[in-house]
């Protein structure tokens, strides 16, 4: 009977998200009125990678003008990428209107699988703000670096991925503004998420 690795899938991206939370720590400070982690001296949106939904090469610059989150994940994973990008979703119901401008960018850290259309099915479960990246292991790892994610892919019989949970949030000039890393459980604080977005959405700052 195989054997099931799910709990120290879990394990192991909860010890990510702990370690990322760490690196962070100089850099983020909690501001009045964001429910969530205000980040300081994090570079600017940067990328380079192909869109799944339209295959079509992308940059930050398709997304200015868009409050944007990014998040790194793989379509695979059994248990924290759907929790959260279902609770993303959820967030941007409760936005109404303002959720059209806002895009969640989910970065497979699974290239070798995570095939176009593998991520653009997968994506297309959780909203139409969401689009699925892929881009090559040099793209994929340069992106990880500049925002300090952690993640790693072992392949084999027992086929292992990991990786930080939480989630960027960029505003409409690509400006890092946020680390919102309440949305990877059942209990999600789905209010503090949306009344943050909103801010954004509505005024900027």
């Amino acid at each position: 009977m195989p054997t099931d690795h799910r709990p120290v899938r879990r394990s192991m991206a909860r010890l990510l998200a702990a370690s990322l939370m760490l690196t962070l720590a100089s850099a983020c400070a909690r501001q009045a009125g964001w429910h969530d982690t205000v980040v300081t001296g994090l570079p600017a949106l940067a990328f380079d990678m192909t869109r799944a939904n339209d295959r079509k090469p992308v940059t930050a610059a398709d997304y200015r003008g868009k409050v944007t989150l990014l998040y790194f994940g793989y379509a695979s994973c059994p248990d924290v990428c759907p929790m959260t990008l279902a609770n993303v979703g959820q967030v941007l119901r409760r936005l109404g209107r303002d959720a059209g401008s806002v895009r969640v960018l989910f970065v497979t850290v699974d290239p070798n699988r995570d095939t176009l259309p593998v991520l653009r099915q997968y994506v297309a479960a959780f909203g139409p703000q969401v689009d699925g990246l892929r881009g090559d292991p040099d793209a994929l790892a340069a992106l990880a670096r500049r925002y300090r994610v952690a993640y790693s892919v072992r392949p084999g019989r027992d086929y292992e991925v990991t990786h930080s949970s939480g989630i960027y949030v960029f505003d409409r000039g690509g400006a890092a503004r946020l680390l919102v890393s309440s949305l990877s459980t059942q209990n999600a604080d789905l209010d503090s998420a949306g009344a943050d977005l909103r801010r954004l959405v509505e005024n900027g700052d």
